[in-house]
């Protein structure tokens, strides 16, 4: 009896040790190192840089007897769920995790099935006549656009290192991968939302004031909701939360100004945009390619994850209008010519695409490269619409299309991942203000008006990841086959 609960206590204290100095437990990590045995794994420190990539000259480019392909199946099993374990976490969509794990498998020999969600992973891997099945999930979704780099070049150069690493010294570079801490504070998010959203307002019709206003909301929103999510706050308390401060801040911002008399009353309807950041593009558009490639499973996960954001996020912010008596009119486009509209339509769908790349963890020189592929794609939609009167969905799958041929030409040369590049650079083209509007006249009960925004909104919705989904058929030759 004693020995059962020293035992039970052991394993308490250590579940306490790896989550914090916290006595609740809220999600116990994945033991990755106790899958490993020291036979088969090796026991030395592999020769990584921080990034978990191969140091240069780092003596350990030789044949290894206990080499990975020598390794257990329980243990090749444990590395092969990991590296699907941190794309899924990273953002990846179900497609991609189950590509990448089927080519690490590949690589040592084994084959895998794998049935992959929003949150977890259920798998089996096959070797010989013997099969093992492991079950993984994660606490919460997220998205980090240089993790999924990173992964990226780990699995693209794995064949080459299954010969010469142990199962453990490949934990080892995954472990350095997983502790990479993000580019960004919460004051730079902010920073990178209220740029967005300051971009992204010019591109919906509005004016300097209301541009300036969106920039402070936003930027205050984000960097509250970033703080939230440091703190592990629930999906739903840190997305009402986030928008209801950028609401807030942006009545101060315009009430401030009019006491200035730099601001009316007509420069209240800019309030929508500065809620905009919180917009689920990665959910939507991954959840319409798993839709594409018929994994349905994930493809719901991740299309109702986006909808519950959206439905907490517009129904916070009709909230908000109506305790600040604010509505969501049209704003007061100002006026320009032709070409200096387009000149600062390609610079503001630049500016946008950067700040959301820069929200979702990109280095810069990735995020100016999404910005520039958005800066394209974008100005195109824009221009179909009011110069040539292409009806505005059409117009929508063009963009997303052109992106996504320009992705995936700009990651032959570069190697940055296509996710990395195409979510951020049509994230911008998703209807944020047409859901809003639609939620906002339901809640009005003036239906007819408010179906109208939804169906807008849902169409283009649809022909986002539509058009990326053709791209990828056209440029990748296992996307358009069964593979």
């Amino acid at each position: 009896m004693s020995t059962r609960r020293e035992d039970e206590r052991s394993l308490k204290n250590a579940m306490k040790a790896a989550m914090g100095t916290s006595h609740t437990v809220l999600h116990a990590p994945i033991p990755w190192d106790s899958m490993c045995r020291e036979d088969h794994c090796g026991s030395g420190e592999a020769g990584t840089d921080e990034t978990g990539m191969d140091e240069v000259g780092s003596g350990n480019a030789g044949a290894c007897p206990e080499c990975s392909l020598q390794a257990g199946l329980s243990e090749k099993a444990s590395l092969i769920g990991r590296v699907g374990y941190m794309l899924l976490e990273a953002g990846s969509g179900a497609w991609r995790v189950r590509d990448e794990m089927n080519r690490v498998a590949e690589a040592m020999n084994v084959s895998v099935s794998a049935d992959v969600g929003l949150l977890t992973i259920n798998y089996t891997c096959f070797e010989e006549g013997h099969s093992v099945t492991y079950c993984l999930s994660m606490k919460a979704a997220g998205i980090n656009t240089y993790r999924l780099m990173l992964m990226s070049r780990f699995v693209k150069h794995f064949r080459e290192r299954v010969g010469t690493r142990t199962i453990r010294e490949f934990h080892q570079m995954l472990d350095k991968i997983e502790v990479a801490k993000p580019f960004y504070k919460a004051w730079n998010q902010g920073v990178a939302a209220g740029i967005a959203c300051f971009a992204f307002t010019f591109l919906l019709g509005g004016g300097f004031v209301e541009m300036l206003c969106a920039l402070i909301g936003a930027g205050v929103g984000n960097f509250v909701r970033v703080k939230l999510i440091q703190h592990k706050f629930a999906l739903v308390m840190n997305v009402a939360i986030g928008v209801a401060a950028a609401c807030f801040s942006y009545v101060g911002a315009v009430r401030l100004l009019e006491l200035f008399g730099l601001a009316s009353a007509h420069h209240e309807a800019g309030y929508v945009c500065s809620m905009l950041f919180i917009i689920p593009g990665f959910l939507l558009i991954t959840g319409g390619i798993d839709y594409a490639k018929q994994d349905f499973r994930s493809g719901a996960e991740r299309i109702m994850s986006g909808v519950l954001i959206i439905l907490v996020a517009t129904l916070t912010g009709a909230a908000s209008s109506i305790i600040l008596n604010f509505r969501p009119s049209e704003m007061v486009t100002p006026d320009m010519d032709t070409n200096t509209r387009l000149v600062l339509r390609l610079i503001m769908s630049f500016i946008g695409v950067y700040g959301f790349s820069l929200m979702y963890n990109s280095p810069r020189k990735m995020a100016a490269t999404a910005g520039l592929i958005g800066m394209v794609s974008n100005t195109l939609r824009l221009e179909m619409m009011s110069r040539w009167g292409v009806v505005y969905f059409l117009a929508a799958f063009t963009g997303a299309f052109v992106a996504g041929i320009l992705a995936s030409l700009v990651k032959i040369k570069t190697g940055y991942p296509r996710l990395s590049l195409t979510v951020p650079s049509i994230v911008i083209m998703v209807p944020g203000m047409y859901m809003y509007r639609a939620m906002y006249y339901f809640g009005m009960s003036n239906f007819t008006t408010g179906n109208e925004w939804l169906v807008r909104a849902i169409l283009i919705v649809m022909s986002l990841p539509t058009g990326l989904v053709l791209s990828r058929m056209v440029m990748e030759y296992k996307f358009r086959h069964c593979t």
